[in-house]
């Protein structure tokens, strides 16, 4: 799914609204006497942040050497074409995972805070929303959260902690978890509008409008006859519907003539394969439209039961990450991971593709986060995290390298280095000890 300009018919390449079929941003497609630069894509950072659960078999993930003559593993290999694009960075802890094992995995990955033994979440705000609070403000959405899964099986949820953390990898503060996404069709409607096509989406946003206005106008009477403490209240709800006013002001001031968009998918693909990739075209298209600069994406449930059948694995994925140190299981296993990798590299070679102004590809601006928040899956460990960046970052990256930190690094080190990089500098991240100047 790709943004492209009229000269050459939509329907050339989308034979369906729920197929996932890609194209990159071809000069037959930009009108005559139109700059690339004044295209969708447009350079500006773009982050991303791609988890997938239960950990990764290390010794198949890290290589052998430092430095820029390294050789990638299996789990990584899928990404060899762009190796020049490769930041790993080796030996990295979260020691604030440490707990209830899956129940606090996924929400603590991008803090570096402990959450707080609470059915009610507090633990820090994750680094993709402090990203989206700096780049994140000039495009219709700050940032998309995105899933395949709802939530995974029993063991997600804890008793002292509750469920908040186990299924999402971003919060907005500390205290507000936010959903991820795992229906295409919502997906899509919540970046372009609610409606099937381009007709019903203008007629409605407009009617989303008048009926914001309205309620601003209402509200405010209503707070010059209440008091203190219920001006707080009527105040926290009207700062939900202020964003919700402000996404649709920033929609009806983007402009959209450039853009031909698919109808919006019909909702869930029946194929899993189809689902995660359609998943990760629409977070192209967010990009490719300038819609949002900034997604976080769960490839697969924390304690997922997910089959992959398709790549010839019948077991459910976290049943067979209990291993046990069996080499069959492990080797079914690693097909899982080595897919996982298959399907975002299949998004990077997408992001390489696409030309991004001036200025090279998507991919030379870029930040993409590949990795987990757990290591060995049948010791539930948080050491060493495998952990890869991906993209240039607009030349603040060298890229091409693989980083062994000193053992025991946290991984906020990591996060703190990305915020430097999109121009956000951060005395400190949750527990970080310092940045990878070497990044």
């Amino acid at each position: 799914m790709f943004i492209t300009k009229k000269h050459m018919p939509r329907r050339t390449f989308l034979k369906s609204a729920a197929a996932s079929v890609s194209l990159p941003l071809l000069e037959a497609m930009i009108p005559a006497g139109t700059a690339l630069a004044q295209t969708a894509a447009t350079t500006a950072p773009r982050m991303g942040f791609f988890y997938f659960p239960h950990g990764a078999v290390m010794e198949n993930w890290t290589p052998e050497t430092v430095g820029n003559e390294f050789e990638l593993k299996s789990i990584l290999q899928p990404l060899e074409s762009h190796k020049n694009y490769l930041t790993i960075v080796s030996n990295l802890e979260n020691k604030r995972a440490y707990g209830p094992v899956h129940a606090i995995t996924p929400g603590t990955w991008l803090t570096g805070a402990a959450p707080r033994v609470s059915h009610e979440p507090y633990g820090g705000t994750t680094v993709d929303q402090i990203a989206a609070q700096h780049i994140g403000q000039d495009t219709p959405l700050p940032s998309i959260e995105v899933a395949t899964e709802t939530s995974g099986a029993a063991g997600s949820c804890d008793r002292a902690y509750g469920c908040s953390y186990a299924g999402t990898i971003s919060f907005r503060t500390p205290t507000t978890p936010l959903p991820m996404e795992n229906n295409p069709r919502k997906l899509f409607q919540t970046m372009f509008g609610v409606g099937d096509n381009a007709q019903e989406r203008e007629r409605l946003a407009k009617q989303t409008s008048s009926i914001l206005d309205l309620m601003m106008e209402e509200s405010n009477q209503l707070a010059k006859k209440l008091g203190a403490t219920d001006r707080v209240v009527l105040n926290d709800y009207l700062e939900t519907v202020r964003e919700i006013e402000r996404r649709v002001q920033k929609t009806a001031e983007h402009d959209m003539s450039h853009m031909e968009l698919p109808d919006a998918p019909s909702g869930i693909p029946g194929s899993f394969d189809d689902h995660i990739n359609l998943q990760m075209d629409l977070i192209l298209l967010a990009y490719q439209g300038n819609i949002t600069r900034i997604a976080s994406m769960m490839l697969a449930a924390e304690v997922s039961n997910q089959t992959y059948n398709h790549v010839g694995v019948s077991d459910a994925f976290h049943p067979l990450s209990h291993h046990q140190n069996d080499a069959n299981k492990i080797a079914r296993l690693l097909r899982i991971q080595e897919y996982h990798s298959r399907v975002f590299a299949r998004f990077v070679d997408r992001l390489a593709e696409l030309p991004d102004g001036d200025n090279g590809s998507m991919l030379d601006n870029s930040i993409m986060l590949y990795g987990s928040n757990m290591s060995n899956s049948n010791a539930h460990d948080h050491y060493p995290l495998p952990s890869v960046i991906v993209g240039k970052g607009g030349g603040t990256i060298k890229g091409g390298q693989h980083i062994r930190a000193k053992e025991r690094t946290p991984v906020s080190n990591l996060m703190l280095t990305v915020l430097d990089r999109i121009g956000v500098h951060e005395e400190s991240f949750g527990d970080s000890t310092g940045r990878f100047e070497e990044v």
